[in-house]
């Protein structure tokens, strides 16, 4: 193996930690799958008791309203660096949250509890007309949460 590369060593986070991360950070990649095939992109999300929450703009037929109808188990993953005057002492940190996700039901008091326009930066959109696109609220039931840290 070549002498030449560096390597950083990782320790896990405290779970406290990693929720506190979680709730401070703002955004990350969501991962959802429909069997052998992957779709992931990056999203504003809000942590609350256990729960990650995405507020997600869709049109009819797009491939992430198809994704996230398939996926049975989605992956969220925060993660942060730092570079140090030092090259090789770069610092960071990534979380890793898995389980179901689910659009929340209008009505539900989630709705009021991640006070939608106030937690969330606005929905970026891409070509597509706002008049076409609806918005969602889903939950990803944290049924999986790891932290790693060097």
């Amino acid at each position: 193996m070549d002498s030449d590369i560096a390597f950083a060593y990782t320790e896990g986070m405290p779970d406290d930690i990693v929720r506190d991360r979680l709730g401070e950070s703002e955004s990350g990649v969501l991962a959802l799958a429909d069997g052998d095939d992957a779709y992931a992109f990056p999203v504003f999300h809000h942590y609350e008791d256990g729960s990650l929450y995405f507020r997600l703009g869709e049109t009819s037929g797009s491939e992430k309203s198809a994704y996230l109808v398939a996926t049975e188990t989605a992956t969220y993953v925060v993660t942060e660096t730092e570079q140090t005057p030092d090259a090789e002492a770069w610092t960071g940190w990534s979380i890793v949250a898995r389980g179901p996700i689910a659009a929340v039901p209008d009505g539900d008091p989630a709705y009021e509890a991640v006070e939608i326009n106030e937690r969330y930066a606005p929905i970026r959109v891409f070509d597509e007309p706002t008049d076409e696109m609806d918005i969602t609220l889903y939950e990803l039931s944290i049924e999986e949460l790891t932290g790693r840290q060097n």
